[in-house]
This record gives C-alpha cells, structure tokens and sequence, in this order.
C-alpha cells in the first residue's frame, strides 16, 4: 500500500458528526499513552500529522482520518486514564459503545497494546466488549524495540494468554522507530477493504 493522501476529515463527539460516504473505517483503540498517534504517524508517513502529547488523555474526539480517498483510520480517545472527570469517562464510554455498535462500515479494529506491560484491567475489559459485539480485532502491540529481542516470546505469550484471544484475532508486534509491523497493518487493510 502506498500513501497518497491523508486528511482529517472531522473530529466527532456525537453519530450526526460522522462521515456519511460510507467508506471503510478501521478503529485505533488503547489507553492512554499507548502510543495511537504515533502508530497514524508510523502508518500515513508523516512526523507529526496525528499530535503527539506528554500529557495522556489528550484526544477528546472520534477523529476521522481519511487515508487515499479509500479509508478511514479512526482515532479514539485513549481510555483509562484516571486524571479525566467519571463525567468525562462516562461521555467516551457512551460515545465508543455507540458507534462500535452501530457502525455498518467498521470493518476492524485495531486494539493497542503497550508491549512492555501485561494488558491492564482497561484492556481486557476493552477486549471483551469487542467480542462481546462480535467485532474484529488485531492486537497490536506498540513499543516493541523497547524489549529485548530475548523477552519478545515470553511477553508475546504473557499478552495472548492474559487477554485470551480469540481465534481469527491476529497479533502484530509493532514499533513505529524500526517499522516492524506496518506491512502486517496495511495488508490487513488491503484484505479488509
């Protein structure tokens, strides 16, 4: 896949905000900090195009990147972050349960994963509610060139066994400073569309 164009179309709070072309939309889903706008950045090639922040639970919004006039890369707000307002963590809670169910155009989701970490509660809950509503996922988990290539197994099998994926979920090992993985994301993309 080769990036041509890549717009943001809109950052949505509420359904009457969301595109209406009907185009192919893949979500990007983790906590705070896990490292989603770098992952974008990794993905369309460019530095800083998704902001980057020191401060977790910066993204607010549903944001709408359309990647090559095809498809949506749909950025939202990181969860469990305990420094947001319950009112605030309830409005996203809201927001994320209403457009993952209904969205016909959700075609996969891609659930982020600090690799240096076991999924927090936040995550597996995360995981569970997608299968709950029979949503695809890939598990991908970011920061990989910070763990020694000798602990990639065992953390690769700590995460997969914590969450307990299911079977036809995949799992990328990502890292947007050597690349690692973002051939996996784009053909899951092409296979998708």
């Amino acid at each position: 896949m080769k990036i041509t164009s890549v717009n943001l179309v809109v950052s949505a709070v509420r359904r009457s905000q969301y595109p209406t072309d009907e185009k192919p939309e893949y979500l990007l889903v983790g906590r705070s900090n896990v490292g989603k706008s770098s992952f974008i950045n990794t993905l369309i090639n460019r530095k800083n195009y998704a902001r980057t922040s020191a401060t977790p639970g910066k993204t607010q919004t549903i944001n709408f990147y359309l990647v090559n006039d095809e498809f949506y890369l749909v950025d939202a707000p990181g969860y469990g972050f305990a420094a947001l307002s319950k009112q605030k963590q309830r409005k996203f809670g809201l927001m994320m349960e209403d457009y993952l169910q209904n969205r016909p155009n959700l075609k996969q989701v891609f659930m982020l994963i600090d690799f240096r970490h076991k999924p927090t509660n936040d995550d597996l809950m995360m995981y569970n509610f997608l299968k709950h509503y029979k949503i695809p996922v890939t598990v991908v988990a970011t920061k990989t060139d910070k763990v020694g290539i000798t602990m990639h197994q065992k953390q690769r099998t700590a995460i997969l066994d914590d969450l307990d994926v299911v079977v036809g979920d995949d799992f990328i090992m990502f890292s947007n400073v050597t690349k690692l993985g973002k051939s996996e994301i784009y053909q899951k993309i092409e296979r998708t569309m």
